[in-house]
């Protein structure tokens, strides 16, 4: 912990750094990559029931677990009922720090295959800063743009970052922020 600082910094460590502390083995190294990612696992199967994701903030408490290890942007999109019940999460891509790469054929692939009536998609900013980027507003507008022909609503683009003095809130929502806009 004194190297790490915390536990958000012991669980973003890779493997070869956590070896690198003494007394971590392999073996060891491997049990707190494993220890954190049943965490993740046992925060999503806290749900006896489909959750409902009616609002930013049930969609960034489902996923703020997920992304808060992560170094590099995730995209993930969640697909929903027309009651906005989940149906399934799924991962799109991995970025850069500052980067995601994202085709509507991955996003709405998903959807597609399982029949989703709407999706919600999300990623992290690693900065902490959950402001969308000039690129979150033209790839969400895209996005946007393609649920439309396929008659699939895109719902919200959730960005996570992390709180601070200045943000009380970790996430923000490019519905709220007025830019999913018709």
């Amino acid at each position: 912990m004194r190297r790490f600082e915390n536990l958000t910094g012991l669980a973003q460590a890779s493997f070869d750094e956590l070896r690198e502390v003494e007394g971590v083995g392999a073996s060891k190294a491997s049990a707190i990559r494993a220890a954190f990612l049943l965490g993740q696992r046992l925060a999503r199967e806290a749900y006896p029931e489909a959750p409902l994701l009616d609002s930013p903030e049930r969609v960034a408490d489902l996923l703020r677990e997920e992304f808060r290890n992560e170094p590099v942007e995730h995209m993930r999109v969640l697909l929903v009922t027309t009651r906005r019940r989940l149906i399934s999460v799924h991962s799109l891509s991995q970025g850069t720090l500052d980067t995601l790469l994202v085709h509507p054929r991955e996003v709405f692939h998903p959807a597609i295959v399982k029949r989703a009536s709407a999706i919600i998609l999300a990623h992290n900013h690693p900065s902490g800063d959950p402001a969308p980027s000039e690129a979150d507003v033209r790839v969400t507008r895209e996005l946007l743009k393609a649920g439309q022909i396929l008659k699939i609503e895109v719902l919200d683009h959730i960005i996570l970052g992390q709180r601070s003095l200045e943000r009380p809130r970790d996430y923000a929502s490019m519905r709220e922020l007025g830019y999913l806009y018709h």
